[in-house]
């Protein structure tokens, strides 16, 4: 369960905790740099959450940053998330980002791939 919601763009929100990891990651890369989100076709769902270290902003990219942390998604990504909570879990089952989605019907066990 997230703690406190900590940035809101756009109808996507970072927990306090995604933001603490995002900006502990981001602390050992060249300024600039920021973690982008997207959603792309595939995984055992049909769509699946892919995660990059980026230093370029993209036309229409929305940027989410507080404390240290910066996360982009894109236009196309967007439209999937919306009112998703971006989150980072660390439990007995590991540590990972979770993406809490309203919009997604299903998932799988892998915590990446969902459908619509």
């Amino acid at each position: 369960m997230a703690d406190h919601i900590a940035s809101t763009a756009q109808g996507v929100e970072l927990s306090d905790a995604a933001v603490r990891r995002i900006a502990r990651i981001l602390s050992s890369e060249p300024a600039g740099t920021s973690l982008r989100v997207s959603v792309e076709g595939g995984g055992c769902s049909g769509f699946q959450y892919k995660y990059d270290l980026v230093t370029e902003q993209e036309e229409g990219d929305i940027v989410l940053a507080r404390d240290g942390a910066s996360v982009l998604i894109d236009p196309v990504s967007l439209q999937y998330m919306e009112g998703a909570v971006i989150d980072f879990v660390d439990d007995l089952m590991g540590q990972s980002f979770q993406i809490r989605n309203p919009l997604a019907t299903a998932g799988c066990g892998c915590g990446t791939s969902f459908a619509i």
